[in-house]
């Protein structure tokens, strides 16, 4: 998947760590990488099921910006897409708030593919972009 907005169309490769833990019945999922210009980014990821909701919820939080992305959704019936709504600002600049989705797919036990997409004012979604992670070892 390409991203959209500036520099879309383009495609890299930027390598970086991520542990994961449990934290009692929650998952953190610990980040960083080394961004093309040089920065060092890190973000931190959290997921549960709520009982009460029926529903994964989370949240995720990256050093690159302010906002604090709170999650809900559930897996599909196969169980190897995990499709989790959040909403925050639009990447447009205008201080509006848009919907997103973040989307686990689970390859194996050893591999997971991250796409994000927003939700556009005709109701289409825009992929933002994709990261594949893999285990080590």
């Amino acid at each position: 998947m390409e991203r959209g907005g500036p520099g879309a169309g383009r495609r890299g490769t930027i390598k970086g760590r991520e542990t994961a833990r449990l934290f009692g019945s929650w998952v953190l999922l610990e980040g960083s990488s080394q961004m093309p210009d040089g920065t060092v980014h890190a973000s931190l990821m959290t997921l549960g099921f709520d009982p009460g909701r029926g529903k994964v919820v989370g949240s995720w939080v990256g050093s690159m910006m302010s906002h604090l992305w709170v999650y809900e959704g559930g897996l599909d019936a196969a169980g190897t897409t995990l499709t989790l709504d959040t909403s925050g600002p639009a990447m447009d600049g205008s201080g509006a708030s848009a919907d997103y989705q973040d989307v686990i797919t689970f390859e194996g036990e050893d591999t997971r593919i991250l796409s994000s997409r927003q939700r556009q004012p005709d109701g289409a979604w825009r992929d933002l972009f994709c990261v594949r992670y893999s285990r080590e070892g």
